[in-house]
């Protein structure tokens, strides 16, 4: 069992919400830690895809009503998203009667439908929290590469070996495609959806070029919108947005976009080993989504990620604003001999980080000038957790 740092950020909301929705990717361990939750309070679990936990609320604040000295653990919510106007009920009965918190722990698939449902009627009772696929922060060091190869859903991390890994993750694509979303509500062909898919994995990391890309799916412009605003709400593509606080040069306007998990990344373009990942072209940017999505996982809450890019030439690869606005410059490159280049330097002199790091492979931390650390991923993770 690998210890998530989500359980302890969840016991504390829980503590402190009348509900909190806990929303992430199908498959990413959600279940698991809301029973492991459920063990130390007295709770109830109902499954919504199941035909017999279903007819339980045909009387929703009936039965509800009944167990509302329990917390009440609602897995894939989504299924039912009438509920929400009757926790709302509930929630205002138990608050005049003094249960105040610890009511519901509400599971989803973070459907764009879910969040406007609870937004809209449980405004001032929910608390949000987002479960992310097993990080390098939660795994040993010894394990990194293995993480980044499988990607970070427990069944493909943990699986017998890399190939029935990459059978996991290819069904689990498949799985997604043809029933998952249909269910969430959009009906896009499923063939469609995997190829466009598949063509962000094959540009990770790279700059949004929403006319290339419809071109090359035979659809418009406004369709390749509604496609990634889909995998986006869904937790299973990142939108990087670049940094715009500094009028006085011309910065890039495109956001970068990374399928998150690299484990499903590497599926949709048939990788399944580290040899193979090693000879392919998207390594580079493989490993920068890897080490984007780790450290944006950790960063104290409220912390904001972009990149920077100007058309002179200045880069930063990560970019994070820190509660209060210190910034943290961050490179990140796949050698071990990392250098760091002009575009970096000029990009510093622009913004002035408080901190600058590269992060690379390797496991030695040592400076790279009066001002820079190279550090392993590993490394710069803790620096980050230590903030929270």
């Amino acid at each position: 069992m690998i210890k998530r740092h989500i359980a302890t950020e969840l016991a504390e909301l829980v503590d402190t919400n009348p509900a909190v929705a806990l929303l992430g990717p199908r498959q990413v361990g959600k279940t698991t830690i809301a029973l492991e939750l459920a063990q130390n309070r007295p709770s109830i679990y109902l499954d919504l895809e199941s035909d017999a936990d279903r007819a339980k609320l045909s009387d929703p604040e009936l039965y509800l009503a009944g167990h509302a000295d329990k917390l009440v653990i609602l897995d894939e919510v989504h299924r039912l998203p009438d509920l929400f106007q009757n926790l709302r009920g509930l929630i205002d009965r138990g608050r005049r009667e003094g249960r105040k918190t610890g009511r519901y722990l509400l599971l989803g698939s973070a459907s764009i439908d879910l969040l406007k449902q609870s937004g809209e009627t449980l405004a001032g009772r929910i608390a949000y929290l987002e479960m992310q696929p097993i990080d390098a922060s939660e795994v040993a060091l010894t394990s990194v590469n293995d993480l980044w190869v499988r990607g970070g859903f427990p069944d493909s991390l943990l699986a017998s070996s890399d190939r029935a890994s990459l059978r996991w993750r290819q069904n689990f694509i498949r799985t997604y495609l043809e029933r998952d979303i249909p269910q969430l509500g959009p009906r896009i062909p499923a063939e469609t959806l995997r190829r466009f898919w598949t063509m962000l994995a094959h540009h990770q990391a790279g700059l949004l070029n929403a006319a290339s890309l419809a071109r090359s799916l035979g659809v418009d412009g406004k369709t390749i919108a509604a496609y990634l605003d889909l995998l986006v709400d869904l937790l299973l593509v990142r939108r990087l947005e670049p940094w715009h606080a500094n009028a006085g040069k011309r910065l890039v306007k495109s956001p970068k976009v990374y399928v998150r998990d690299s484990g499903l990344a590497h599926a949709l373009l048939g990788i399944g080993s580290l040899e193979e990942l090693l000879a392919h072209p998207v390594a580079g940017s493989s490993f920068e989504g890897f080490v984007i999505e780790t450290l944006a996982a950790v960063a104290p809450h409220g912390s904001e990620c972009h990149f920077y890019r100007t058309a002179a030439g200045a880069e930063i690869d990560l970019l994070i604003t820190l509660p209060g606005g210190k910034l943290w410059a961050i490179e990140i490159k796949r050698s071990l001999s990392p250098k760091v280049e002009k575009g970096f330097h000029l990009a510093c002199d622009d913004l002035k980080p408080a901190r600058r790091f590269v992060v690379y492979p390797g496991s030695e931390r040592y400076p790279l000038n009066t001002e820079t650390d190279a550090l392993s991923l590993t490394a710069l993770a803790e620096d980050l957790a230590a903030l929270r």
